[in-house]
């Protein structure tokens, strides 16, 4: 698109999304939200801004390759959800630090876990729309 109303509005609300999508992020382990919606949010920021910009704009804004970013998150949930089973609790099972830290409160694993499938969601949703945009 070429319109420069759309392109000054992505310019702005690419990191206000961002901004959001992490507070959905770190909201997630005590109400509704979470990494798959913040994670969404996050894709839907860079998605917004390669439809205003264009795909090879969009794709110097994200340095990394998405599809790095599948495998480093699963990792990230998959040993945040085993790790209870080190210490001899049942898999899965909530361990969280002693304080809470400054600006998020209690960390927990089910944070690192929800960090791990907003990576997971990013990186795949991202994956496939910048495949799609190359074929066409």
């Amino acid at each position: 698109m070429k319109s420069l109303i759309f392109k000054t509005a992505a310019t702005y609300l690419l990191p206000l999304l961002l901004l959001f999508s992490v507070f959905i992020l770190l909201r997630g382990h005590y109400l509704p939200g979470g990494g798959f919606v913040g994670g969404l949010m996050a894709a839907l920021a860079f998605i917004l801004h390669s439809f205003a910009f264009g795909l090879k704009e969009t794709q110097g804004i994200v340095k990394l390759n998405p599809r790095y970013l599948m495998p480093i998150g699963l990792a990230l949930s998959i040993v945040s959800a085993l790790s209870p089973w080190i210490v001899g609790l049942p898999v899965m099972t909530g361990l969280w630090f002693e304080e809470p830290l400054r600006l998020i409160g209690m960390v927990g694993s089910a944070l690192f876990f929800d960090i791990g499938v907003y990576l997971v969601v990013v990186g795949s949703t991202l994956t496939i729309m910048f495949s799609i945009s190359e074929t066409i």
